[in-house]
């Protein structure tokens, strides 16, 4: 009898660590969100890289949570919707941005805001926005584009997109012959 009374407490201390785990696990997902904070929507072209959960961030400052996604059927956007913490304050000429945390970094939303005195209120919506910058298309169009223009970047210029050409029968430059040096008198 005694040994079933310390297995089932132990039983009930396992159940109740692993009910602390999914709690935790569930506020800090950004599914169980109960800042009570404001919500307000934006809209992208590309939003790659974010989710549900995903950071809202002021000067580099976590002030918010993405807490939905979806597409706007008119035009194709994507609409994001952010819970805004209340002690944060922004304006109608803020602007969001879909940035990373480095090259390999995961994206978050940040926000940067205007001068403006009009504060958005709860279900407002920024409307200055850039999406998500697609980084391997960047590399990939600054390193095959890059022998393709007129003289500007991409090389030592000449009009041939940056690539030299041979120096063909052009006569070899020379060192000019030194001078003597004359000594005062």
């Amino acid at each position: 009898m005694k040994n079933t009374t310390v297995e089932t407490a132990i039983g009930a201390l396992v159940i109740l660590i692993a009910a602390g785990f999914f709690a935790l696990a569930y506020t800090t997902s950004g599914k169980g969100n109960t800042t009570g904070g404001y919500t307000l929507k934006a809209e992208f072209d590309n939003i790659a890289g974010v989710n549900t959960g995903t950071d809202v961030r002021l000067a580099g400052i976590k002030v918010g949570t993405v807490v939905g996604q979806t597409l706007n059927p008119e035009n194709y956007q994507a609409v994001v919707t952010m819970s805004i913490d209340p002690k944060v304050k922004l304006t109608d000429d803020t602007t969001a941005k879909v940035t990373s945390e480095g090259l390999l970094g995961s994206n978050f939303i940040a926000l940067d805001p205007g001068g403006s005195e009009v504060v958005l209120a709860d279900g407002g919506q920024i409307t200055n926005t850039q999406g998500a910058v697609d980084i391997w298309t960047l590399i990939s169009t600054a390193m095959f584009d890059s022998g393709k223009g007129k003289g500007g970047s991409g090389g030592s210029g000449g009009g041939e997109g940056g690539r030299n050409k041979p120096a063909g029968n052009a006569p070899a430059q020379t060192a000019p012959e030194p001078v003597p040096e004359t000594q005062p008198q």
